[in-house]
């Protein structure tokens, strides 16, 4: 039996937090035995940073909530705490000379013998890191991107953000094989969602999402889009949509933390939009990238 150690792919040495300890993340090590290595059983967040100031910060913190009492987890710090430690490792990617970051936390159930139920009495794992932001580039957003459709093949808890991701990764591979930006995707004929971001359609000028249920992650990007078009006068709604509304759109979006809102142009090989729009960004996107820039400048902390 050979027990060399393995050859491992080099990583930065960027710093995270594990359990509160600070150390390089090429370091980090949890036990094997940990809930989240063994049953995926954990939840997590990704905070936006724009030159060192987080976006959105009281929203990701309300969704990590309700992760965490979906998944029957205590919530292991207070709103200040975790503001304190995505500060703290902020400036020291902020010294390393890095500015538009994303900060990821996660927290699995802990460590413990390998049993489906759930234990009680054990600590969780916490673990902390801050990346580097890797923004649309200035083509995307001038062309928009192309996406393909597939079905919603993921379990019946998409509310939940959770680190059991193999059906959203098996999702967006389809696309990635296929050189496609995004997939999205259908569940017995309605959009839910796409593999790692929110779907938004636009026709006659409203803005439509699908409605918040537990077939769809609530996205940040929800409260930010519907506030945004309730400032800008664009008419606003979340109801189901089907299969051919989606493919009729006048335009469609992509939202994340990373997209922002960003414009599909070609959807399963087919111009997005009609007549001279058609597969460019629209007007609705180019109002709504506009003001979300303005949002971001104000209320980032």
């Amino acid at each position: 039996m050979d027990f060399s150690a393995p050859v491992e792919p080099a990583l930065p040495d960027w710093p995270c937090l594990l359990n509160g300890s600070l150390t390089p993340l090429n370091q980090a090590r949890v036990s094997v035995l940990d809930r989240g290595f063994i049953f995926g059983d954990g939840v997590y967040e990704v905070l936006p940073v724009y030159a060192g100031r987080i976006f959105g910060f009281e929203q990701h913190m309300q969704r990590l909530d309700r992760s965490l009492r979906e998944m029957r987890m205590p919530q292991p710090n207070t709103a200040a705490q975790w503001l304190s430690m995505c500060r703290s490792l902020i400036k020291e990617m902020r010294e390393r000379g890095f500015h538009d970051l994303l900060v990821y936390i996660q927290i699995t159930r802990g460590v413990a013998l390998r049993d489906h139920v759930m234990p009680s009495g054990i600590q969780p794992t916490i673990f902390m890191m801050v990346t580097p932001m890797k923004p649309p580039s200035a083509e995307q957003r001038a062309k928009g991107v192309s996406c393909l459709t597939a079905d919603d093949f993921r379990w019946q808890k998409a509310h939940i953000k959770t680190t059991s991701l193999l059906g959203s990764v098996f999702a967006r591979q389809i696309s990635a094989d296929a050189g496609q930006t995004e997939t999205i995707m259908f569940r017995d004929g309605w959009l839910s969602e796409a593999a790692s971001s929110n779907v938004w359609v636009i026709s006659g000028g409203q803005v439509v999402g699908p409605p918040k249920d537990h077939l769809v992650l609530e996205g940040i990007r929800f409260g930010i889009i519907e506030r945004l078009c309730g400032e800008l006068g664009i008419p606003f709604e979340l109801r189901r949509i089907c299969r051919d509304e989606v493919r009729q759109a006048d335009e469609l979006l992509l939202s994340s933390a990373t997209k922002e809102v960003l414009p599909v142009t070609r959807l399963d090989g087919r111009l997005v939009g009609h007549g001279d729009q058609r597969g460019r960004p629209g007007p609705v996107y180019h109002r709504l990238y506009e003001a979300y820039q303005q949002l971001k400048a104000t209320e980032s902390i």
